[in-house]
Order: C-alpha cells, then structure tokens, then sequence
C-alpha cells in the first residue's frame, strides 16, 4: 500500500505530511534555524504532491514550527507565544472560556514568575523591571503608554524567570491585555486609585530588584487582588 493511500485511510494527506515532517525535525535532531529539505523532497520522500507539501508548509509556518521565507529554504522556527495567545483570544471570543477564567490561571503563573525573578534576575534585567514599572508609572493619564508599559514590564519579569515556556506564557495573554487593562482603569476613577495600582507595580519591581522572592510574591498578589479581585470574586474564583 502507498504512503498516500495509507494517509487517506489515517487523516487527510496534509496531515500525514504534517506529521512526517514533525517527525524529521524530531529524529534528525533539528534545533531552531536549521535548514529542512525543500517541499519536492518532501513530496518525493512521502509519494504525495507538491501542492500538499506546500499546504502542509503553509500550516506549519503559521503555527511557527517552520519559518518560511521566500528565495531561502524552510527553516525550524522559534517558539512563539502569539500562536498560544490567537487560540486564546479565540477561546475568549467564542465563550468557550470566560475572562475571568483566564485571569485565574494568570493570576497563577504570574505569582510564580514574579517569584523566579527575584531568585534568578540579572542585573540588566532588574534594570529592565525597574524601568518598564517606573515608566507606567510615570505615564499617568496616558492610558495607552500605560496599557504599554504594563504589558512590557509583566513579559520582562518573564523573561526574568529563566523559563522559556513562561515567557511565551504570559506573552500568549497580551491580547487580552490590550482589552482588560484599559477596562480595568475605567474603574480606577480617582487620581488616589490610579496612582494605587501603578505604586504597586513599582514595589514589585522593588521586590525583584531587591531579591526578595516573598516580598515579590506578595505585592503580585495584592496587584491582582486590587485589579481583578472583584472580577474572579464573581466568578467563584
């Protein structure tokens, strides 16, 4: 039986292309920038067609297994949280989970990020914290440099953790960022309330500057307590 036939009879010719070249990259021990042959060589080595080949390529470059770039050959890609971050803003937009659930398990991961970073942070990198929470801080009354700086300060605390999977994590929630924070500083009507949320953001700079992993810990927690509290009190969260 050809391999054609026997991908039609386990999942669409696509698929079965999908798989074997997963499985290349897998058992030739490919790491990210390295070269894979050519969509004919595929085409020849799996007996289907170029044009299912060049389907296959086209999914895998968009979920960034492979970077596809024309006049050069495939390359294996990096990972990249905005895949994650588009099945999110899917998944919140078609109800099939609610803000607040994605808030809970953020909420979650940022306590252990925030946690990390006080343990493992660079220099460099604490200057990078510092700067992004004293730059939200000072961006008051301009709700999209604001939304910027909060956005750019939680993925540096990230990227702080050590963790690659974290960092692109939390990067996966920056779509829902852009709808949440400035919905959540409506709320914040006083000058008194907006200077409360953006103070703690600079004291869980502090923290990580600092090295102090519980103290981090803690001022995380009151940030979502004071944001999001409400919200996940709702829910039963």
């Amino acid at each position: 039986m050809s391999a054609a036939l026997r991908a039609v009879e386990g999942g669409s010719l696509v698929d079965h292309a999908l798989r074997r070249v997963r499985e290349h990259i897998r058992l030739n021990d490919l790491k990210v920038g390295d070269t894979l042959p050519g969509e004919g060589w595929f085409a020849t080595e799996l007996g289907v067609s170029r044009a299912v080949m060049r389907e296959a390529f086209g999914a895998l470059a968009a979920l960034r297994v492979i970077d596809v770039a024309n006049g050069r050959r495939a390359r294996i890609g990096a990972m990249d949280g905005s895949v994650m971050g588009a099945s999110i803003d899917h998944a919140v937009a078609t109800a099939q989970v609610s803000v607040a659930e994605v808030w809970d398990v953020r909420r979650t991961l940022e306590l252990r990020t925030v946690e990390l970073a006080a343990l493992h942070r660079t220099p460099e990198q604490a200057d990078e914290i510092v700067a992004a929470a004293e730059a939200m801080a000072a961006a008051t009354g301009d709700l999209p440099q604001v939304m910027l700086h909060d956005i750019g300060l939680h993925q540096a605390i990230a990227r702080a953790s050590g963790n690659a999977l974290y960092q692109q994590i939390v990067r996966s929630f920056e779509p829902l960022m852009k709808v949440a924070v400035p919905s959540a500083w409506q709320t914040r009507v006083t000058v008194d309330q907006q200077q409360e949320i953006l103070q703690r953001h600079v004291s869980i700079a502090h923290a990580i500057r600092d090295g102090d992993p519980a103290a981090a810990v803690a001022e995380m927690r009151a940030h979502f307590v004071a944001s999001i509290g409400t919200l996940l009190q709702n829910a039963g969260r």
